[in-house]
């Protein structure tokens, strides 16, 4: 084994271990939040963090046994989540000040999904093979979209979550 596929072996490792605790954790705040539109986006987010986890394996395996990437499995599109409230429905302002879990889970899927979006880019970037610099690059755009709503939603609930908890300076 060279040292390209070591060191690509060892980042689906990484990267399937990130995407199984992901689904993990989006699982648990599925079942976990109070807002019906949040228990559907957490879990929507555990089914894409599950496929990720299947497609990274696959190539794994792939890369074991013929040392290629699988050029037949594909990732599939993203869920848009793009919406002023991308994560949670309009009614949890009406209860921001007792939404604690909902809002650790924003700062924590944020936090996960900031990590898989780094991890991905500089495994692109590192790569040599353009077929596995690409492989990582589209991986890093699909974390940059879960990246992306989260904290649009956190920005979104941020200030009157702070209010209303006593947490703001203001």
């Amino acid at each position: 084994m060279t040292n390209a596929d070591k060191r690509l072996t060892d980042g689906l490792l990484k990267a399937i271990k990130a995407e199984r605790d992901g689904q993990s954790f989006y699982m648990m705040a599925a079942n976990s939040s109070e807002d019906p539109k949040g228990r559907e986006v957490f879990a929507m987010l555990a089914r894409e963090e599950h496929e990720h986890m299947l497609f990274l394996k696959a190539h794994y395996d792939s890369i074991i046994k013929t040392g290629k990437l699988d050029s037949s499995v594909k990732l599939g599109k993203p869920t848009e989540l793009s919406s002023m409230s991308p994560i949670f429905s309009e009614s949890i302002k009406s209860r921001l000040g007792d939404a604690h879990y909902e809002m650790s889970a924003l700062s924590i899927g944020i936090q996960l999904e900031h990590d898989a979006m780094k991890f991905y880019k500089v495994e692109s970037e590192a790569a040599a093979d353009p077929s596995v610099k690409k492989f990582y690059s589209e991986l890093a755009k699909w974390e940059t979209g879960h990246y992306r709503a989260l904290l649009a939603q956190q920005d979104e609930l941020k200030q009157d979550y702070w209010s209303e908890g006593g947490f703001s300076p203001f």
